[in-house]
């Protein structure tokens, strides 16, 4: 088996839209669970349902890599679990080294679902000489002074960063600078990098800022919905006197839409 040092996934020269690329891990996630399932074919209605998007949008993704099925027949499941690994890089040997091993860098070094797509943990980095030879899922820590000794042994052009945020540009440099050029970044900070190498950002966080964002709106039109209010009574006038002004003048008892 090839390893990551000696291919480059062809999506970009191909012209593949980055969306679409986004896209490609739902429709193989998928996939995986019908072959699983033994089902021979799937309908662009099917999978697109599986995946999570429209129909229409998953058969102009297929475009991209030729894949049109067949009318009456739908998508040869076998092939296409082939042609999407093929054209993600998954069909090789990806070594990866995760740096900060704390709880997030622990619970991923135990992630199982590495090892099934491809992609294995050659190596786990910490900077704290207490951890140095602890194993954890199996592999023993070594330290950060080892950093780009390990990258070249290993052949690794990917690196996960699960440091703390101020620790994270200076490993992130000595990872690019080592020969590393993509990274997968968990540490609450954005890291600057030269061009050539790529950042996927994982910030959870952020994620469940975004679903609180989502939940008060939606307690905020489930109070709406449950108010007494009459909506045909006409508006109310605003306040007048100095206890509903605010920094920018009289407070309206009901702001404007």
């Amino acid at each position: 088996m090839a390893t990551g040092r000696t291919h480059r996934p062809a999506t970009r020269s191909r012209g593949i839209p980055e969306a679409t690329v986004a896209r490609l891990p739902l429709y193989l996630r998928a996939l995986t669970a019908l072959s699983e399932r033994s089902v021979p074919t799937v309908s662009s209605e099917e999978l697109a349902a599986a995946a999570g998007v429209n129909s229409a949008k998953l058969r102009k993704d297929f475009s991209y890599l030729g894949s049109y099925g067949t009318r009456g027949v739908g998508y040869d499941v076998e092939y296409l679990v082939y042609q999407i690994s093929r054209e993600l890089g998954l069909t090789q040997d990806w070594p990866v080294v995760i740096v900060g091993i704390g709880n997030l860098g622990a619970a991923l070094a135990n992630y199982g679902g590495f090892a099934s797509r491809g992609f294995r943990v050659a190596a786990l980095i910490d900077a704290d000489p207490a951890m140095a030879g602890t194993p954890v899922a199996g592999i023993p820590v070594q330290h950060a002074d080892e950093l780009e000794k390990i990258v070249t042994d290993n052949g690794v052009s990917i690196g996960v960063i699960s440091t703390p945020a101020g620790a994270a540009q200076q490993v992130c440099d000595r990872l690019v600078a080592a020969g590393v050029t993509s990274i997968l970044n968990f540490a609450p900070t954005v890291l600057s990098v030269p061009d050539g190498v790529d950042v996927r950002k994982v910030d959870l966080s952020i994620e469940l800022q975004i679903l609180a964002f989502h939940e008060q709106r939606k307690a905020g039109e489930e109070a709406v919905g449950g108010s007494s209010v009459d909506p045909a009574a006409p508006p109310v006038r605003a306040a007048t006197d100095s206890s509903r002004k605010g920094p920018d003048g009289d407070v309206p008892a009901v702001m404007p839409a």
